[in-house]
């Protein structure tokens, strides 16, 4: 049967997608639900067809509107937070929910000065009025996790597990230590501390994991199947030798600390880092479409899976179905083991180019006729 909306969700659905996919009778793999299929790919076993999933956000004004749930609203309540979540499956047919839209839930619980803006545009920490300056200023407080920014999120989260049960894959979302320090010190202070001060920002980076870990923990007791981790190493700001010297061992931590298969997310060209990111026993790295699929998966080989990479900002934003079609056929082609939107996408993306992911691995799957 085809999801079904229950307590959180007074809107009828407009079109839902079975979770289930009916593969050639020739494949090994019996048909999964949206969730084991998931699961499955992030531990890279065999899937009945390639996981379409949504590590960041899918959230747009169309579908604000058809759940009645808007920014700021669905960042600050948890059934809105839900509701528009939902739609990931319900009404795109990804194989994963995402409550966690925005990148500033923690920034907010730690003290940090935001705006929250309005439906179309994302919420964002004032960087430019740090709330720390020095290693010693930094204290997760006691009550992080029970600040209203970080309770929604878990309370959506166990909404959409409750409404979906083992159905779909729930994505939850922790920021790793050096986005926290973007946003509690400002970008260009902490990446000069970095140059300036290797040792002061290892020992930052120290202290903000326990947010990091914190938040991770409570959304696996909240029930989340897995968490992307979201560390802003971005290639335009921090070299492949920086990953190593700064983040590599700390993921590595993460993977020891938090007990669900975590998605390593780092904007811009990364495959300098790639190999590195591949030893840290993340599951899966969620990779922009600065690096193409085939240069991604000859950096890692078959250690981690891959989530890739249908551009944001020209093809779902700007292009056409069609366009969007021959990206995720790339991705297919060069055995990425789940697909998705490079990064959270735009607000104003039409729906249409976001539904054709799934519909183009569909097809593509039925035009083999073979598990991935």
């Amino acid at each position: 049967m085809p999801p079904q909306r229950r307590a959180f969700s007074p809107h009828p659905v407009r079109k839902a997608f079975d979770g289930r996919f009916q593969v050639n009778q020739t494949s090994p793999v019996k048909a999964m639900t949206s969730r084991e299929r998931v699961l499955a790919a992030l531990r890279r076993e065999p899937v009945d067809r390639t996981p379409v999933v949504n590590p960041t956000s899918v959230a747009t004004v169309e579908l604000m509107d058809l759940v009645d749930a808007p920014f700021p609203h669905a960042n600050r309540d948890a059934a809105a937070m839900a509701r528009l979540a939902a739609t990931s499956y319900t009404e795109l047919g990804f194989d994963s929910v995402m409550p966690v839209f925005s990148i500033i839930q923690e920034s907010s619980a730690l003290g940090c000065k935001m705006q929250w803006e309005q439906k179309d545009n994302w919420p964002t920490v004032r960087m430019s009025e740090p709330i720390w300056q020095d290693v010693d200023d930094i204290r997760i407080p006691n009550d992080y996790l029970s600040h209203p920014d970080i309770v929604c999120v878990l309370d959506a989260i166990r909404l959409l597990r409750k409404e979906f049960g083992n159905d779909v894959a729930i994505i939850g979302k922790t920021m790793g230590p050096w986005s926290l320090g973007y946003h509690c010190f400002g970008v260009e202070p902490f990446l000069l501390m970095s140059l300036d001060d290797p040792g002061k920002t290892m020992q930052c980076l120290e202290r903000m994991k326990e947010a990091t870990v914190q938040f991770g923990l409570a959304q696996i007791d909240a029930g989340v199947d897995a968490l992307t981790v979201p560390d802003h190493a971005t290639g335009d700001l921090v070299s492949g030798e920086y990953y190593k010297r700064f983040l590599m061992d700390m993921h590595s931590e993460f993977v020891d600390a938090i007990p669900v298969p975590l998605i390593l997310h780092i904007c811009g060209r990364t495959v300098d880092r790639m190999d590195y990111i591949a030893q840290t026993g993340m599951a899966a790295f969620h990779f922009d479409s600065k690096n193409t699929p085939c240069e991604s998966k000859e950096a890692v080989g078959d250690r981690i899976s891959l989530v890739g990479n249908i551009n944001n900002p020209e093809t779902l934003f700007s292009k056409d179905p069609a366009d969007v079609r021959q990206e995720v056929i790339q991705n297919l082609e060069s055995g990425i083991q789940m697909v998705g939107p490079e990064c959270a996408i735009p607000l104003q993306t039409r729906i249409e180019n976001l539904v054709e992911i799934p519909k183009a691995v569909r097809h593509w799957h039925d035009h083999h006729g073979h598990s991935h």
